[in-house]
C-alpha cells in the first residue's frame, strides 16, 4: 500500500471506539460499501479480523489492506455523525406543536366553567353524608385543579418576549438624543399570562423611553458630575407574594421634587399648601397626574403631558400598581406590581348588606375581628376619619356598607379586612367573612364598567352572582387615594374624571391677522401617540400618502383636506401627526399645529353638517369643532371602520 493508504486515520468529531456499537448510527463498513463501493467480502473480512482480536477499527483495517483511502474513511465518519445529530434533533422537533391562540382562550373559558361546576358540586357534597359522592367529588376536585394548572401554563409566556425589544429601542432613542446608554436585563424567564403580557407592553415601553429621555444625562453632563459617560437602564422582573414585580432603574439625574411641586402648582394639579404638606415621594408620584409634564420643550418623545397617567391607568386596569422612587443626582426606579393572571384568582368572600362580595387575595394582608367588648373603644376618630390602632400604627377604616350605600346591619362585633392599595394600607369593615374560594373572573357589562368600586363578577357555588371589589377603587372612593395625595384632591380628581372629557386641541389652516385658525379637538382616549415626522419621508402606496412607521406602513390623512379647510401655506418639513389605532389598523392624521390638552365639560354640543365634524363646543374659552373620526375614516379609510380585532404586535 502507498504512504497515503497506510497513514493513521484522523477521525473528526467522533470516537471510533464506539463506531460499531451505537444503535442510532449506520456501521462504517456499510457506509463505505454504499458510497465507495467496497466489496462486502472485504468488509466481512475486516469485521472477522476485529472479532479475532485485532484492536484496530474496521476503517483502519481496510486502509491498511489498501481497500480504501484514509480520506474516504473520514468522509464516512462525518456521514455517521450527521446521522447522530439528526436523530438527536428529531425528538425535540416532535416535542412541540403550534396551537391557535383562540383555541387556548376557548379552552381557558371551558376550564373556568369547569371550576364553577366543581365549586357547586363541592358545596353540595358538604351537605351530604354519602361517602361515595364525597370520594368522587374529591377526585373531581383534584383533577380539576391539575387541569386548571396545566391550562394556565399553556398561556404563560416569558417576559423576555417584551424585554427583547428594549435594547434596540434604547439604542435608537439614545442616538437621536446624542446620549450613550446601555441596557441590562434580569429575570427574562419570569412568566406571565398572555393577556397580562399584551397589557403591559405599551406602559413598559413608555417607561423605558422616559428613562432614556428624561433620566439619563448627556455625556458631557455625566462627565462633569463624575459619572461614566455611558448611562445604564436596568430591567428586572421577579415573582414575589403571588405577583410579578417589574423594576425599571436608570442611573440618571433623578426627579427633582421641588421642580415637580412647582409644575404641579402651576398646572393646578395641587395647591401650594397641599404641595408643602406632601412628602418627597408623594411629590415625585405627582408625575402621574393627567396632563403633567416637566419637559421644557415639546418634542416627538415628550413634553405633551400625554403618557404617565395612561401608564398608571393601564397598569391599574389589570389589577396592578405602579410607583416611582427617585433620588436626585443618583437615579430613578419605577416599580410595577401586576398579577400573574386575570382569569382564575383566589379570593376572600365577605358579606355586606346581606350581599356577598369577593376581594382578590393579592390585596389581602390580614383579618382582624373585634369583639363587642372591644369594638366601642378600639375605633377612634382622627380629623373625622375612623381609625384602628393596629400594633401601634393607625389604620384608617372604610365601611363597605357606607361605600355601597346599602342598609347597614346591626352587629356588635367588627370584622376588619386589612388591605393594601398601592402604598396605602386600610381596613375594610364588613358585615361577615365567609371563606376563601377560587373564582372565575367575568367582565362587567358596559353599564357597570364605569363604576370604580367593582373589578368584575363571578358565579358562586350555589349559582348566584357575586361582585368582585376593586380595592384601589374603594380606597380612592373613600378619599384615601392610591397615590398618597390629600383626600380632598382625590375626591376632586374623581369628580372631575366623571364629569369632564380630556381633549387634544389642534389647529388647521393658516392663522389670520386676529390670531385665529380652524380650531378642532379630539378625545384624548382616541389618540395613541403624537409624532413629529420629517415630511421628506412621505411616500405613496396605492396612490395614497404613507410613511414607514415602527415596522409598518402608516397611511396619512391630511385633516385640512378631509374637513374642507384650506391647508396652511408654507414648507412641510415637519409634519404634526396624530396616530390613531383601531384593532390591527393604524392611521396618521396630519394637522398643522398641536395646541393643548384640556379637560372640558361637553354638555352643550352644537350639531354641525360639515363633513368630518360632529359638532362644536366651547373648549378653553374658544369655540372649537369636534372631530368625527368615524366619518373621516368612513370616507377615506373604510377598512378602519370594521369591528376591532386583536392588536397585532408591531
Amino acid at each position: 500500500a502507498s504512504d497515503d493508504a497506510t497513514a493513521p486515520v484522523n477521525e473528526p468529531e467522533a470516537n471510533p471506539a464506539d463506531e460499531d456499537t451505537r444503535d442510532d448510527r449506520e456501521p462504517i463498513g456499510t457506509i463505505l460499501r454504499d458510497t465507495v463501493g467496497v466489496d462486502a467480502g472485504e468488509v466481512e473480512a475486516a469485521a472477522q479480523a476485529q472479532s479475532d482480536g485485532d484492536p484496530r477499527h474496521i476503517g483502519e483495517i481496510l486502509v491498511d489492506r489498501g481497500v480504501v483511502q484514509s480520506d474516504q474513511v473520514v468522509d464516512a465518519l462525518r456521514s455517521q455523525e450527521r446521522q447522530t445529530s439528526d436523530a438527536a434533533a428529531r425528538p425535540a422537533a416532535e416535542a412541540t406543536i403550534r396551537v391557535d391562540v383562540d383555541l387556548l382562550d376557548n379552552l381557558m373559558n371551558l376550564v373556568g366553567e369547569l371550576v364553577l361546576a366543581r365549586n357547586q358540586i363541592m358545596q353540595f357534597t358538604g351537605e351530604t353524608s354519602s361517602t361515595n359522592l364525597i370520594d368522587t367529588s374529591q377526585r373531581l376536585n383534584l383533577i380539576t385543579t391539575e387541569l386548571q394548572e396545566g391550562v394556565m401554563k399553556t398561556r404563560m409566556q416569558p417576559i423576555g418576549n417584551v424585554f427583547s425589544k428594549f435594547p434596540r429601542l434604547v439604542r435608537d432613542i439614545a442616538l437621536s438624543l446624542g446620549k450613550q446608554v446601555s441596557v441590562t436585563m434580569e429575570g427574562k424567564e419570569t412568566e406571565l399570562d398572555k393577556t397580562i403580557i399584551e397589557a403591559i407592553k405599551d406602559p413598559l415601553t413608555h417607561m423605558v423611553r422616559n428613562s432614556v429621555d428624561h433620566g439619563i444625562e448627556s455625556p458631557s453632563t455625566r462627565r462633569s458630575v463624575g459619572k461614566p459617560e455611558q448611562g445604564n437602564v436596568a430591567l428586572r422582573a421577579y415573582h414575589e407574594g403571588g405577583q410579578v414585580n417589574i423594576e425599571i432603574t436608570d442611573d440618571g439625574a433623578g426627579i427633582d421634587p421641588a421642580r415637580v411641586a412647582a409644575k404641579a402648582v402651576e398646572k393646578g394639579v395641587v395647591t401650594a399648601e397641599e404641595a408643602r404638606r406632601m412628602s418627597q415621594r408623594e411629590l415625585v408620584n405627582l408625575v402621574f397626574a393627567p396632563g403633567f409634564s416637566t419637559a421644557e420643550e415639546v418634542s416627538n418623545l415628550s413634553g405633551r403631558g400625554v403618557g404617565m397617567d395612561v401608564v398608571r391607568t393601564s397598569i391599574e386596569r389589570i389589577g396592578g400598581s405602579v410607583d416611582i422612587v427617585s433620588e436626585l443626582g443618583t437615579g430613578t426606579t419605577t416599580k410595577i406590581k401586576i398579577p400573574l393572571t386575570l382569569a382564575i384568582i383566589p379570593a376572600l368572600m365577605v358579606g355586606a348588606g346581606n350581599q356577598r362580595f369577593a376581594i382578590p387575595q393579592v390585596s389581602l394582608l390580614e383579618l382582624v375581628r373585634l369583639d363587642a367588648a372591644d369594638a366601642s373603644s378600639a375605633v377612634e376618630n382622627v380629623h373625622g376619619t375612623p381609625v384602628y390602632r393596629l400594633r401601634g400604627r393607625l389604620l384608617p377604616l372604610v365601611y363597605l356598607e357606607e361605600q355601597l350605600e346599602v342598609e347597614p346591619t346591626e352587629s356588635d362585633a367588627i370584622n376588619i379586612v386589612v388591605l393594601q392599595a398601592d402604598d396605602q394600607q386600610f381596613g375594610l369593615v364588613v358585615q361577615s367573612v365567609s371563606d376563601t374560594a377560587e373564582i372565575v373572573v367575568k367582565p362587567l357589562g358596559q353599564v357597570l364598567k364605569s363604576i370604580p368600586t367593582y373589578a368584575g363578577a363571578t358565579i358562586m357555588g350555589d349559582g348566584r352572582v357575586a361582585l368582585i371589589l376593586d380595592v384601589l377603587g374603594l380606597a380612592q372612593g373613600a378619599g384615601l387615594g392610591g397615590s398618597g395625595r390629600a383626600a380632598a384632591l382625590a375626591e376632586d380628581q374623581s369628580s372631575k374624571a366623571v364629569q369632564t372629557e380630556s381633549l387634544l386641541v389642534f389647529g388647521l389652516g393658516d392663522i389670520d391677522e386676529r390670531g385665529h385658525d380652524a380650531r378642532m379637538a379630539v378625545p384624548l382616549r382616541q389618540v395613541a401617540r403624537l409624532e413629529e415626522i420629517d415630511g421628506r419621508t412621505v411616500e405613496r402606496a396605492g396612490g395614497k400618502p404613507v410613511i414607514q412607521y415602527r415596522g409598518q406602513i402608516l397611511p396619512l390623512i391630511w385633516l385640512s383636506e378631509a374637513v374642507g379647510v384650506a391647508p396652511a401655506n408654507g414648507e412641510e418639513d415637519l409634519l404634526q401627526v396624530i396616530v390613531y389605532e383601531r384593532g390591527a389598523h393604524s392611521v396618521g392624521f396630519v394637522v398643522d399645529r398641536i395646541t393643548d390638552v384640556l379637560e372640558e365639560h361637553l354638555d352643550a354640543i352644537r350639531p354641525s353638517a360639515q363633513v368630518g365634524v360632529r359638532g362644536s363646543a366651547v373648549i378653553g374659552g374658544k369655540v372649537t369643532d369636534l372631530l368625527d373620526v368615524e366619518a373621516v375614516l368612513g370616507a377615506i379609510a373604510p377598512e378602519m371602520t370594521t369591528p376591532e380585532e386583536e392588536l397585532v404586535d408591531a
